[in-house]
């Protein structure tokens, strides 16, 4: 009870401290970015004062420098001259054009303007008389001249320069030179800050707000508006007044102005061009200014209360940090024990997984070492089904080796040499063919130790029908091949590929024998990445009760002692190690189609037995 108490008691005093903080904090915060929003504003002034005074600069003194030339002194010597005339307003619109000003233009002593730049345009200024216009009065003096006036002619805003035309030491005219300030008073739209310029009177004729333009600043008396309308400074213009209230707050100028049915409050600075005789403001609205400051004000208060809450929390785990400290020592011996108990269970489930693995890998060699020894028994088995036909195969060739060398002693012996000689290449040709048949059966009899590689489908068929064309012979069928041209290749290894065509076509010529079509087809045909070379019969077919299980290990159809059943075994899985696949059909017009599919290769290279 005494704990909740003094939460309670901290809690009172920690409202008690916001709510003394907020009136003079909000003071003090709104005070502070004042001023930095004034040190800000101050920067945005300088840089306006600083482009309007260099953008003036620039031109300042042309309009003395255009006065010395001769064509215009020619002019205004003799105005009536037409021929000069057009001269000097050529040249003013060639200089006008290079100098990238508004306008440029030549008075007489009376006010009547004799030749301009825009001569040819539809507000040109010749034949008009600007008399009136101070700028024109003080250069008629001798002085030289700036004023800031909305054209009468052309109703567009510019700075005059004007500068008498002396012509020995007489003034006989004046050349005023109009520059165009819209550039700089666009680069003021839409930016951070509100900029405007006034003239002597308090009356707006730059700004970057339109709304604005040709309002007051000061109140329109009767005495201002006469002395502007007497300068025509802004021709026809409707001048209004601005809604404008004024006061000052720790130092600085607030003018509050009523805009489009919205008041805001500004924080100003002005600064008076001596030379134009303007006075150009700089506006920052200052609710982004309150905003900086409530929102300091709320993250004070708000680092207040976190603080008190932080006490709170300190002061409430304080009073259970001691039961915590016991519960953790107690879990901490509780958790020991169960990592002791854990980790004994760890090393005895470790040591029967590592019994395991050794047993599986064990196994998996046992297994590969079954797989090869019954791909090598399929083999033998095969082997052992063509050995009679070999054995025809091979007797024959003796047969006639003997009849050919008891001819070539009877010809040796009647000195017929040359027929004996034929007969022993003959003899010699049949001890090849047998020797090419055992070299064939003798490398499909082993085991293969090979790489997968390019192999040509050509050379391995060539070496398939040395060992199966005995078999042929038996079963009296005719093998069709067509292999392309060029010849595929194919991405396997020679010898097993060699072993999957003997099973296949030996198979085929069991299924054709006794048939009237004993025609087997071998045809290879390339599958965009892919070879396809099938294995066409025209036997029975695959009846469909045995088509799931014809490549299942030991499944045969054939008699007793005709077969084990793995040589469609042995072959699925020669070409499933190639990365190829294997699979039977029945074709529509009967007979059984296998159909091997193998990576097309890029290149042949003689593959490693």
């Amino acid at each position: 009870m005494t704990q909740r108490f003094r939460v309670l008691v901290g809690l009172c005093l920690l409202l008690a401290v916001c709510y003394a903080a907020i009136f003079p904090g909000r003071e003090l915060a709104t005070r502070s970015y004042m001023d930095e929003a004034s040190l800000q504003a101050g920067s945005a002034l300088r840089l306006a004062v600083s482009a309007l005074a260099g953008h003036l600069s620039r031109y300042e003194p042309l309009p003395e420098l255009i006065a010395d030339h001769d064509d215009i002194k020619q002019l205004v010597s003799d105005p009536d001259n037409q021929a000069l005339r057009d001269k000097a307003n050529t040249y003013l619109k060639e200089i006008n054009s290079l100098l990238e000003s508004s306008d440029i233009y030549v008075m007489r002593m009376n006010g009547d303007t004799i030749a301009a730049s825009n001569h040819d345009g539809p507000t040109s200024f010749v034949g008009e008389n600007f008399s009136y216009r101070p700028y024109f009065q003080d250069a008629a003096k001798g002085s030289q001249a700036r004023f800031y006036a909305l054209g009468t002619t052309s109703l567009k805003r510019g700075y005059y320069f004007a500068s008498p035309i002396r012509v020995n030491e007489t003034i006989r005219g004046v050349i005023v030179f109009k520059v165009d300030i819209d550039s700089i008073e666009a680069s003021w739209k839409g930016g951070e800050y509100k900029i405007f310029v006034s003239d002597p009177e308090g009356i707006i004729f730059m700004t970057g707000s339109p709304e604005w333009l040709y309002s007051g600043i000061l109140p329109l008396t009767g005495e201002r508006l006469d002395r502007t309308q007497a300068s025509r400074r802004y021709a026809e213009a409707v001048l209004k007044p601005l809604p404008i209230s004024e006061q000052r707050v720790g130092g600085h100028r607030l003018i509050t102005i009523a805009d489009v049915g919205a008041t805001r409050e500004y924080l100003t600075l002005s600064h008076y061009m001596d030379d134009a005789d303007w006075t150009v403001s700089v506006l920052m609205d200052t609710s982004s200014v309150h905003a900086q400051a409530r929102t300091m004000l709320i993250a004070v208060l708000l680092s207040i209360g976190l603080s008190g809450l932080v006490v709170a929390i300190v002061l409430q785990r304080r009073a259970r940090a001691q039961e915590r400290m016991r519960m953790q020592i107690d879990a901490r011996s509780e958790l020991e024990q169960r990592v002791e108990e854990r980790t004994a269970d760890l090393a005895r489930v470790n040591q029967r997984i590592e019994e395991e693995i050794g047993e599986r890998r064990l196994t998996e060699r046992k297994l590969r070492q079954t797989q090869a020894d019954l791909i090598q028994a399929g083999k033998l088995a095969g082997l052992g089904q063509m050995s009679a036909a070999l054995s025809h195969e091979l007797n024959q060739p003796l047969a006639a080796a003997k009849t050919y060398v008891d001819s070539a002693a009877m010809l040796i012996a009647r000195n017929r040499v040359d027929e004996a000689r034929d007969n022993l290449s003959r003899i010699s040709a049949l001890i090849d063919r047998m020797a090419s048949i055992s070299k064939h059966l003798r490398n499909f009899a082993r085991k293969p130790n090979e790489k997968i590689g390019p192999v040509s489908l050509a050379a391995v068929m060539a070496d398939t029908l040395e060992i199966v064309s005995a078999r042929l012979k038996v079963a009296d069928a005719t093998l069709v091949i067509d292999l392309g041209e060029p010849s595929a290749a194919v991405q396997a290894g020679s010898v097993r590929l060699q072993q999957v065509l003997v099973n296949i076509i030996t198979n085929a010529a069991d299924a054709v024998e006794g048939f009237d079509d004993r025609r087997i087809h071998v045809v290879a045909a390339s599958d965009g990445a892919k070879v396809v070379l099938t294995v066409r019969d025209h036997g029975p077919g695959v009846p469909p009760s045995i088509a799931d299980r014809i490549f299942d290990p030991f499944f045969s159809t054939k008699g007793v002692g005709r077969g084990l059943g793995l040589g469609l075994s042995i072959s699925y899985n020669i070409i499933r190690d190639f990365g190829g696949s294997l699979s039977v059909v029945n074709a529509q017009d009967g007979g059984a189609e296998f159909r091997i599919v193998l990576d097309a290769a890029p290149a042949i290279s003689e593959a490693a037995e």
